[in-house]
Protein backbone atom coordinates (compact mmCIF):
# COMPACT_ATOMS: atom_id res chain seq x y z
CA UNK A 1 0.00 0.00 0.00
CA UNK A 2 1.45 3.01 -1.27
CA UNK A 3 0.44 7.34 -0.06
CA UNK A 4 1.27 10.02 -1.54
CA UNK A 5 0.49 13.63 -0.36
CA UNK A 6 -0.29 16.05 -3.74
CA UNK A 7 -1.47 18.78 -1.82
CA UNK A 8 -1.65 20.29 1.06
CA UNK A 9 1.45 19.68 1.81
CA UNK A 10 3.15 21.96 4.57
CA UNK A 11 0.37 24.45 3.24
CA UNK A 12 -3.26 24.80 4.06
CA UNK A 13 -5.14 24.80 0.46
CA UNK A 14 -5.12 22.11 -2.16
CA UNK A 15 -5.86 18.90 -0.46
CA UNK A 16 -5.14 15.67 -2.57
CA UNK A 17 -3.70 12.68 -1.20
CA UNK A 18 -3.34 9.28 -3.23
CA UNK A 19 -4.01 5.85 -1.59
CA UNK A 20 -2.99 3.08 -4.16
CA UNK A 21 -3.48 -0.56 -2.62
CA UNK A 22 -2.06 -2.63 -5.69
CA UNK A 23 -3.04 -1.52 -8.95
CA UNK A 24 -6.17 0.22 -7.51
CA UNK A 25 -5.75 3.76 -7.06
CA UNK A 26 -8.26 6.65 -5.05
CA UNK A 27 -7.97 9.90 -4.53
CA UNK A 28 -9.00 11.11 -1.37
CA UNK A 29 -9.96 14.97 -1.85
CA UNK A 30 -9.28 17.41 -4.81
CA UNK A 31 -8.86 20.65 -3.75
CA UNK A 32 -7.66 24.22 -5.54
CA UNK A 33 -4.43 25.29 -4.27
CA UNK A 34 -4.96 28.91 -3.99
CA UNK A 35 -1.60 30.16 -2.30
CA UNK A 36 0.94 31.86 -2.33
CA UNK A 37 0.00 33.77 -5.58
CA UNK A 38 -0.13 30.57 -7.55
CA UNK A 39 -1.99 30.99 -10.97
CA UNK A 40 -5.25 29.13 -10.66
CA UNK A 41 -4.84 27.64 -14.17
CA UNK A 42 -1.48 25.86 -12.38
CA UNK A 43 -3.95 23.71 -10.50
CA UNK A 44 -4.45 21.83 -14.19
CA UNK A 45 -1.45 20.31 -13.79
CA UNK A 46 -1.88 16.97 -12.16
CA UNK A 47 1.05 14.72 -10.90
CA UNK A 48 -0.58 11.75 -12.31
CA UNK A 49 -2.59 11.05 -15.27
CA UNK A 50 -6.26 11.39 -13.99
CA UNK A 51 -6.85 8.73 -16.25
CA UNK A 52 -5.63 6.25 -14.06
CA UNK A 53 -7.42 7.04 -10.80
CA UNK A 54 -10.31 4.83 -9.72
CA UNK A 55 -12.20 6.42 -7.42
CA UNK A 56 -12.34 9.92 -5.39
CA UNK A 57 -13.15 9.85 -1.85
CA UNK A 58 -14.47 13.51 -1.15
CA UNK A 59 -14.36 14.62 2.48
CA UNK A 60 -16.29 17.56 2.56
CA UNK A 61 -17.42 20.49 0.34
CA UNK A 62 -15.15 23.11 0.80
CA UNK A 63 -13.27 24.23 -2.20
CA UNK A 64 -10.02 23.62 -1.02
CA UNK A 65 -10.86 20.13 -0.85
CA UNK A 66 -13.60 20.16 -3.68
CA UNK A 67 -12.22 23.13 -6.01
CA UNK A 68 -10.40 20.92 -8.42
CA UNK A 69 -12.87 17.72 -9.53
CA UNK A 70 -14.10 19.67 -12.68
CA UNK A 71 -10.61 19.49 -13.92
CA UNK A 72 -9.66 16.23 -12.86
CA UNK A 73 -12.68 14.82 -14.84
CA UNK A 74 -11.89 16.93 -17.75
CA UNK A 75 -9.23 15.65 -18.41
CA UNK A 76 -10.00 12.18 -17.85
CA UNK A 77 -11.04 10.63 -15.05
CA UNK A 78 -14.18 8.82 -15.03
CA UNK A 79 -14.66 6.77 -11.62
CA UNK A 80 -17.57 7.53 -8.87
CA UNK A 81 -17.00 10.24 -6.10
CA UNK A 82 -18.23 8.93 -2.76
CA UNK A 83 -19.13 11.51 -0.41
CA UNK A 84 -21.79 12.36 1.84
CA UNK A 85 -25.20 13.91 0.94
CA UNK A 86 -25.09 16.97 2.65
CA UNK A 87 -21.71 17.42 0.82
CA UNK A 88 -22.52 16.04 -2.65
CA UNK A 89 -25.80 19.62 -2.50
CA UNK A 90 -22.87 21.96 -1.13
CA UNK A 91 -20.53 20.77 -3.63
CA UNK A 92 -22.26 21.69 -6.45
CA UNK A 93 -23.17 24.79 -4.95
CA UNK A 94 -19.52 25.97 -4.75
CA UNK A 95 -18.29 24.28 -8.02
CA UNK A 96 -21.09 26.69 -9.61
CA UNK A 97 -19.56 29.38 -7.68
CA UNK A 98 -15.74 28.59 -8.74
CA UNK A 99 -16.73 28.73 -12.71
CA UNK A 100 -18.22 32.49 -11.98
CA UNK A 101 -15.14 33.81 -10.57
CA UNK A 102 -12.75 31.55 -13.07
CA UNK A 103 -14.68 33.39 -15.89
CA UNK A 104 -14.42 36.70 -14.40
CA UNK A 105 -10.86 36.70 -13.93
CA UNK A 106 -10.13 34.79 -17.08
CA UNK A 107 -12.32 38.00 -19.03
CA UNK A 108 -10.42 40.71 -16.34
CA UNK A 109 -7.04 38.66 -17.49
CA UNK A 110 -7.74 38.98 -20.97
CA UNK A 111 -9.34 42.97 -21.32
CA UNK A 112 -5.73 43.43 -19.51
CA UNK A 113 -3.99 41.66 -22.01
CA UNK A 114 -5.86 43.09 -24.83
CA UNK A 115 -4.75 46.94 -23.57
CA UNK A 116 -1.18 45.94 -23.36
CA UNK A 117 -0.55 45.25 -20.02
CA UNK A 118 -0.72 41.86 -19.08
CA UNK A 119 2.53 39.50 -19.20
CA UNK A 120 0.27 36.18 -20.27
CA UNK A 121 0.41 35.72 -24.30
CA UNK A 122 -2.68 34.73 -25.91
CA UNK A 123 -6.41 34.27 -24.62
CA UNK A 124 -7.20 33.20 -21.35
CA UNK A 125 -9.51 30.37 -20.55
CA UNK A 126 -10.89 29.56 -17.05
CA UNK A 127 -9.76 26.23 -15.46
CA UNK A 128 -13.44 24.65 -15.75
CA UNK A 129 -16.82 25.75 -16.88
CA UNK A 130 -20.40 24.74 -16.09
CA UNK A 131 -20.65 21.57 -18.46
CA UNK A 132 -17.85 20.20 -16.46
CA UNK A 133 -19.26 20.79 -13.08
CA UNK A 134 -22.22 18.95 -14.27
CA UNK A 135 -20.49 16.06 -15.38
CA UNK A 136 -18.85 16.30 -11.40
CA UNK A 137 -22.49 16.44 -9.78
CA UNK A 138 -23.18 12.92 -12.18
CA UNK A 139 -20.27 11.13 -10.73
CA UNK A 140 -21.69 11.93 -7.12
CA UNK A 141 -22.57 8.62 -4.85
CA UNK A 142 -23.76 9.37 -1.91
CA UNK A 143 -22.93 7.63 1.46
CA UNK A 144 -24.17 7.99 5.09
CA UNK A 145 -22.55 8.42 7.83
CA UNK A 146 -21.45 4.79 9.96
CA UNK A 147 -22.08 2.99 6.53
CA UNK A 148 -19.32 0.79 5.91
CA UNK A 149 -19.23 0.89 2.23
CA UNK A 150 -17.20 -1.79 -0.19
CA UNK A 151 -15.28 -0.18 -2.88
CA UNK A 152 -13.65 -3.58 -4.11
CA UNK A 153 -13.40 -6.89 -2.33
CA UNK A 154 -10.30 -5.51 -0.87
CA UNK A 155 -11.05 -1.80 0.16
CA UNK A 156 -13.90 -0.75 2.82
CA UNK A 157 -14.63 2.82 3.53
CA UNK A 158 -16.73 4.51 6.42
CA UNK A 159 -17.58 7.92 6.69
CA UNK A 160 -17.44 9.48 10.31
CA UNK A 161 -18.96 12.88 11.03
CA UNK A 162 -16.36 15.14 12.30
CA UNK A 163 -18.31 18.31 12.84
CA UNK A 164 -16.79 21.42 10.88
CA UNK A 165 -19.31 21.55 8.45
CA UNK A 166 -22.72 20.35 7.21
CA UNK A 167 -22.06 16.30 5.60
CA UNK A 168 -18.31 16.73 6.81
CA UNK A 169 -16.77 13.26 7.36
CA UNK A 170 -13.19 11.32 7.82
CA UNK A 171 -12.56 8.65 5.34
CA UNK A 172 -11.68 5.51 7.13
CA UNK A 173 -10.43 2.34 4.72
CA UNK A 174 -10.04 -1.12 5.88
CA UNK A 175 -7.79 -2.77 3.66
CA UNK A 176 -6.78 -6.12 2.95
CA UNK A 177 -3.69 -5.74 1.26
CA UNK A 178 -2.05 -8.53 -0.14
CA UNK A 179 -3.25 -10.92 2.89
CA UNK A 180 -2.86 -8.46 5.60
CA UNK A 181 -5.34 -6.10 7.17
CA UNK A 182 -4.64 -2.47 7.15
CA UNK A 183 -6.32 0.62 7.81
CA UNK A 184 -6.25 4.56 7.29
CA UNK A 185 -7.97 7.11 8.11
CA UNK A 186 -7.79 10.98 6.50
CA UNK A 187 -9.37 13.47 8.88
CA UNK A 188 -10.31 15.99 6.35
CA UNK A 189 -10.73 19.13 8.31
CA UNK A 190 -11.62 18.20 11.82
CA UNK A 191 -14.31 20.48 13.87
CA UNK A 192 -14.91 21.50 17.13
CA UNK A 193 -17.13 20.95 20.07
CA UNK A 194 -20.34 23.05 21.08
CA UNK A 195 -20.13 24.62 17.24
CA UNK A 196 -23.34 26.46 16.71
CA UNK A 197 -25.49 24.32 14.10
CA UNK A 198 -22.60 21.70 14.04
CA UNK A 199 -22.74 18.17 15.88
CA UNK A 200 -19.61 17.97 17.23
CA UNK A 201 -17.07 15.59 16.01
CA UNK A 202 -16.93 11.65 16.48
CA UNK A 203 -13.86 10.52 17.65
CA UNK A 204 -12.03 8.01 14.82
CA UNK A 205 -12.26 4.13 15.27
CA UNK A 206 -8.57 2.57 15.69
CA UNK A 207 -6.36 2.87 12.80
CA UNK A 208 -2.66 1.81 11.55
CA UNK A 209 -2.16 4.86 9.86
CA UNK A 210 -3.81 8.54 10.08
CA UNK A 211 -3.32 11.56 7.43
CA UNK A 212 -4.69 14.45 10.07
CA UNK A 213 -4.85 18.15 8.83
CA UNK A 214 -2.81 20.44 11.26
CA UNK A 215 -4.83 24.12 10.69
CA UNK A 216 -4.47 24.65 14.29
CA UNK A 217 -1.51 23.30 14.73
CA UNK A 218 -0.20 25.48 18.25
CA UNK A 219 -3.00 27.38 18.58
CA UNK A 220 -5.34 27.58 20.53
CA UNK A 221 -9.10 29.09 20.56
CA UNK A 222 -9.99 31.65 23.10
CA UNK A 223 -12.59 29.83 26.10
CA UNK A 224 -13.40 32.88 28.09
CA UNK A 225 -16.49 33.97 26.40
CA UNK A 226 -19.05 32.08 24.33
CA UNK A 227 -20.29 32.68 20.57
CA UNK A 228 -23.36 34.90 21.56
CA UNK A 229 -21.16 36.91 23.97
CA UNK A 230 -18.58 37.77 22.27
CA UNK A 231 -20.88 38.75 19.15
CA UNK A 232 -23.40 40.77 21.79
CA UNK A 233 -19.84 42.62 22.79
CA UNK A 234 -19.05 43.73 19.02
CA UNK A 235 -22.80 44.62 18.10
CA UNK A 236 -22.92 46.78 20.90
CA UNK A 237 -19.72 48.24 20.00
CA UNK A 238 -20.11 48.63 16.43
CA UNK A 239 -23.91 49.48 16.12
CA UNK A 240 -25.50 50.60 19.17
CA UNK A 241 -23.28 52.96 20.89
CA UNK A 242 -21.04 53.89 17.48
CA UNK A 243 -24.53 53.98 15.31
CA UNK A 244 -22.03 52.39 12.61
CA UNK A 245 -22.36 49.35 10.65
CA UNK A 246 -19.94 46.17 11.46
CA UNK A 247 -19.30 43.65 8.30
CA UNK A 248 -18.74 40.01 8.83
CA UNK A 249 -16.79 38.91 5.73
CA UNK A 250 -18.08 35.09 6.38
CA UNK A 251 -18.26 31.49 4.01
CA UNK A 252 -21.57 31.55 2.10
CA UNK A 253 -21.59 27.48 3.40
CA UNK A 254 -21.51 26.93 7.15
CA UNK A 255 -20.38 29.97 8.85
CA UNK A 256 -22.60 32.19 7.54
CA UNK A 257 -25.56 29.57 9.15
CA UNK A 258 -24.09 29.42 11.90
CA UNK A 259 -23.66 32.76 12.37
CA UNK A 260 -27.36 33.85 11.28
CA UNK A 261 -28.40 30.97 14.09
CA UNK A 262 -26.56 32.91 16.85
CA UNK A 263 -27.80 36.21 15.82
CA UNK A 264 -31.39 34.89 16.06
CA UNK A 265 -30.76 33.51 19.22
CA UNK A 266 -29.21 36.88 20.50
CA UNK A 267 -31.77 38.97 18.97
CA UNK A 268 -35.28 36.84 19.41
CA UNK A 269 -34.17 36.59 23.52
CA UNK A 270 -33.76 40.47 23.43
CA UNK A 271 -30.13 39.98 24.76
CA UNK A 272 -29.80 43.26 22.52
CA UNK A 273 -32.13 46.09 20.89
CA UNK A 274 -32.98 45.36 17.10
CA UNK A 275 -30.32 45.75 14.71
CA UNK A 276 -31.24 45.40 11.00
CA UNK A 277 -28.94 42.53 9.22
CA UNK A 278 -28.12 41.76 6.01
CA UNK A 279 -26.74 38.47 4.39
CA UNK A 280 -25.85 39.62 1.00
CA UNK A 281 -24.85 36.05 -0.56
CA UNK A 282 -26.91 34.49 -3.21
CA UNK A 283 -25.28 31.28 -2.74
CA UNK A 284 -25.21 31.35 1.04
CA UNK A 285 -29.13 31.63 0.69
CA UNK A 286 -29.05 28.61 -1.66
CA UNK A 287 -26.52 26.65 1.24
CA UNK A 288 -29.16 27.94 3.98
CA UNK A 289 -32.13 25.68 1.41
CA UNK A 290 -29.34 22.86 2.02
CA UNK A 291 -28.95 23.02 5.70
CA UNK A 292 -32.83 23.39 5.65
CA UNK A 293 -33.06 19.98 3.61
CA UNK A 294 -30.75 17.73 5.92
CA UNK A 295 -32.52 19.60 9.24
CA UNK A 296 -31.62 16.22 10.74
CA UNK A 297 -27.99 16.94 10.80
CA UNK A 298 -28.01 19.80 12.77
CA UNK A 299 -27.13 19.46 15.99
CA UNK A 300 -29.55 18.75 19.47
CA UNK A 301 -29.69 22.53 20.09
CA UNK A 302 -30.45 23.88 16.87
CA UNK A 303 -33.44 21.22 16.37
CA UNK A 304 -35.28 22.07 19.94
CA UNK A 305 -34.99 25.83 18.96
CA UNK A 306 -36.47 25.06 15.73
CA UNK A 307 -39.14 23.35 17.34
CA UNK A 308 -39.60 26.16 19.50
CA UNK A 309 -39.19 29.62 17.90
CA UNK A 310 -38.87 28.40 14.06
CA UNK A 311 -36.55 28.09 11.88
CA UNK A 312 -32.90 29.23 13.16
CA UNK A 313 -32.22 30.77 9.99
CA UNK A 314 -35.36 33.37 10.04
CA UNK A 315 -35.95 36.12 12.50
CA UNK A 316 -37.22 40.10 12.14
CA UNK A 317 -34.91 42.44 11.01
CA UNK A 318 -33.38 39.78 8.76
CA UNK A 319 -32.79 40.21 4.80
CA UNK A 320 -31.19 37.99 2.33
CA UNK A 321 -30.25 40.58 -0.42
CA UNK A 322 -30.34 38.62 -4.06
CA UNK A 323 -29.67 40.87 -6.77
CA UNK A 324 -26.40 42.71 -7.33
CA UNK A 325 -29.11 45.82 -7.63
CA UNK A 326 -30.53 45.31 -4.33
CA UNK A 327 -26.87 44.35 -2.64
CA UNK A 328 -25.80 47.89 -4.32
CA UNK A 329 -28.58 49.86 -2.43
CA UNK A 330 -27.12 48.94 1.15
CA UNK A 331 -24.77 51.55 1.14
CA UNK A 332 -27.11 53.81 0.90
CA UNK A 333 -28.93 52.53 4.26
CA UNK A 334 -27.70 54.57 6.55
CA UNK A 335 -29.20 53.16 9.96
CA UNK A 336 -27.11 50.88 12.20
CA UNK A 337 -26.80 47.58 10.16
CA UNK A 338 -24.54 44.12 10.44
CA UNK A 339 -23.37 42.76 6.93
CA UNK A 340 -22.70 39.46 6.39
CA UNK A 341 -21.27 39.00 3.13
CA UNK A 342 -18.92 36.29 1.26
CA UNK A 343 -16.11 35.31 0.52
CA UNK A 344 -14.44 35.15 4.40
CA UNK A 345 -11.03 35.90 2.83
CA UNK A 346 -12.15 38.67 0.88
CA UNK A 347 -11.01 36.97 -2.09
CA UNK A 348 -13.90 37.96 -4.80
CA UNK A 349 -17.24 37.89 -4.18
CA UNK A 350 -20.20 40.75 -2.90
CA UNK A 351 -17.84 41.89 0.12
CA UNK A 352 -15.43 43.48 -1.65
CA UNK A 353 -18.05 46.00 -2.66
CA UNK A 354 -18.90 46.59 0.76
CA UNK A 355 -15.13 47.08 1.56
CA UNK A 356 -15.31 49.43 -1.20
CA UNK A 357 -17.23 51.77 0.32
CA UNK A 358 -16.43 51.25 3.99
CA UNK A 359 -12.66 50.69 4.43
CA UNK A 360 -12.52 54.10 4.61
CA UNK A 361 -15.42 54.44 7.12
CA UNK A 362 -14.47 55.58 10.81
CA UNK A 363 -17.74 54.13 11.93
CA UNK A 364 -17.39 50.90 9.84
CA UNK A 365 -16.08 47.81 11.73
CA UNK A 366 -15.03 44.86 9.82
CA UNK A 367 -15.02 41.04 12.08
CA UNK A 368 -13.07 38.63 10.93
CA UNK A 369 -14.77 34.83 12.30
CA UNK A 370 -12.53 32.82 10.13
CA UNK A 371 -8.91 31.74 9.17
CA UNK A 372 -7.66 33.77 6.47
CA UNK A 373 -4.35 32.29 4.12
CA UNK A 374 -1.73 34.17 3.43
CA UNK A 375 -1.54 36.25 0.21
CA UNK A 376 -5.52 37.08 0.48
CA UNK A 377 -7.25 40.48 1.38
CA UNK A 378 -8.16 39.33 4.58
CA UNK A 379 -4.73 38.33 5.49
CA UNK A 380 -3.13 41.37 4.59
CA UNK A 381 -5.73 43.63 6.95
CA UNK A 382 -5.59 41.61 9.34
CA UNK A 383 -1.53 41.94 9.79
CA UNK A 384 -2.48 45.62 9.38
CA UNK A 385 -1.87 46.60 6.42
CA UNK A 386 -2.57 50.80 6.27
CA UNK A 387 -3.33 51.03 2.27
CA UNK A 388 -5.07 48.06 0.67
CA UNK A 389 -5.47 47.48 -3.37
CA UNK A 390 -9.60 47.05 -3.92
CA UNK A 391 -10.63 46.81 -7.31
CA UNK A 392 -8.34 48.87 -8.85
CA UNK A 393 -7.92 51.58 -6.52
CA UNK A 394 -5.02 51.80 -3.60
CA UNK A 395 -7.63 52.89 -0.30
CA UNK A 396 -6.70 53.98 3.01
CA UNK A 397 -7.76 51.75 5.99
CA UNK A 398 -9.83 53.59 8.44
CA UNK A 399 -12.39 51.21 9.31
CA UNK A 400 -11.74 49.50 12.46
CA UNK A 401 -10.67 45.96 12.06
CA UNK A 402 -11.12 43.19 14.44
CA UNK A 403 -10.92 39.32 14.74
CA UNK A 404 -11.97 36.84 17.03
CA UNK A 405 -12.28 32.51 16.60
CA UNK A 406 -14.59 31.62 18.12
CA UNK A 407 -16.74 30.77 15.20
CA UNK A 408 -14.36 29.11 13.68
CA UNK A 409 -15.41 26.08 12.35
CA UNK A 410 -11.95 24.24 12.51
CA UNK A 411 -10.64 21.94 15.89
CA UNK A 412 -7.37 23.63 17.77
CA UNK A 413 -4.20 22.19 18.82
CA UNK A 414 -6.43 20.65 21.78
CA UNK A 415 -8.76 18.99 19.75
CA UNK A 416 -5.90 18.06 16.97
CA UNK A 417 -4.50 15.95 19.88
CA UNK A 418 -7.61 14.44 21.36
CA UNK A 419 -8.18 13.30 18.08
CA UNK A 420 -5.69 11.55 17.37
CA UNK A 421 -5.15 10.46 20.99
CA UNK A 422 -8.66 8.97 20.91
CA UNK A 423 -7.15 6.64 18.72
CA UNK A 424 -4.07 5.47 20.54
CA UNK A 425 -0.20 4.45 20.51
CA UNK A 426 -1.04 1.02 20.95
CA UNK A 427 -2.77 0.99 17.61
CA UNK A 428 -1.57 3.92 15.77
CA UNK A 429 1.95 2.98 13.61
CA UNK A 430 1.94 6.71 11.94
CA UNK A 431 0.43 9.83 11.49
CA UNK A 432 1.34 12.29 8.74
CA UNK A 433 0.21 15.87 8.85
CA UNK A 434 -1.04 17.90 6.21
CA UNK A 435 -3.08 21.12 5.62
CA UNK A 436 -1.38 23.87 7.69
CA UNK A 437 1.09 25.89 7.25
CA UNK A 438 4.86 24.96 8.51
CA UNK A 439 4.62 26.55 11.75
CA UNK A 440 1.59 24.78 12.76
CA UNK A 441 2.74 21.72 11.65
CA UNK A 442 5.87 21.33 13.54
CA UNK A 443 4.41 22.36 16.70
CA UNK A 444 1.77 19.88 16.54
CA UNK A 445 4.37 17.37 15.47
CA UNK A 446 6.62 18.16 18.68
CA UNK A 447 3.69 17.53 20.89
CA UNK A 448 2.15 14.32 19.01
CA UNK A 449 6.12 13.03 19.66
CA UNK A 450 6.30 13.73 22.68
CA UNK A 451 3.10 11.64 23.76
CA UNK A 452 5.15 9.12 21.56
CA UNK A 453 3.28 9.17 17.89
CA UNK A 454 5.62 8.50 14.69
CA UNK A 455 4.75 11.88 12.82
CA UNK A 456 5.90 12.61 9.20
CA UNK A 457 4.95 16.17 7.62
CA UNK A 458 5.03 15.09 4.51
CA UNK A 459 6.80 17.13 1.57
CA UNK A 460 4.43 17.33 -1.74
CA UNK A 461 4.54 14.38 -3.78
CA UNK A 462 7.02 12.31 -1.62
CA UNK A 463 5.56 8.47 -1.31
CA UNK A 464 5.38 6.16 1.67
CA UNK A 465 4.98 2.56 1.49
CA UNK A 466 2.70 1.56 4.33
Amino acid sequence: MKLTIHGAARQVTGSMHLLEVGQYKILVDCGLDYEKDRSVISNENFPFNPETIDVVVLTHAHIDHSGNLPTLIRLGFDGQILCTSPTADLTELLLLDSVNLFMRKAGERNKHHKRGRGKHSGHVQPLYLQKHVMDTVERFVTIGFNKPFRITGDIELTFVPVGHLLGAAAAVFKINDKGEEKSIAFTGDIGRKNYPVLNDPQPLPPVDFLVSEATYGGRYHSKDKTVEQTLIEVIEKACIKEQGRLIIPAFSIGRTQSLVYTLNKIFSMGLLPPVKVFVDSPMATQATEVFRKYHSHVNQEAQEFYQKRGDEFEFDNLTYVETLKDSRQISNYWEPCIIISSAGMLEGGRIQDHLFYNIQNYYATILFIGYCAKGTLGHRLLRGDSIVHIKDRELAVYATIKQTDVLSAHGDHDDLMSTVNAIGKDRLKHVFLVHGEGESMQLLANDLEKEGYGVTMPEKGISYII
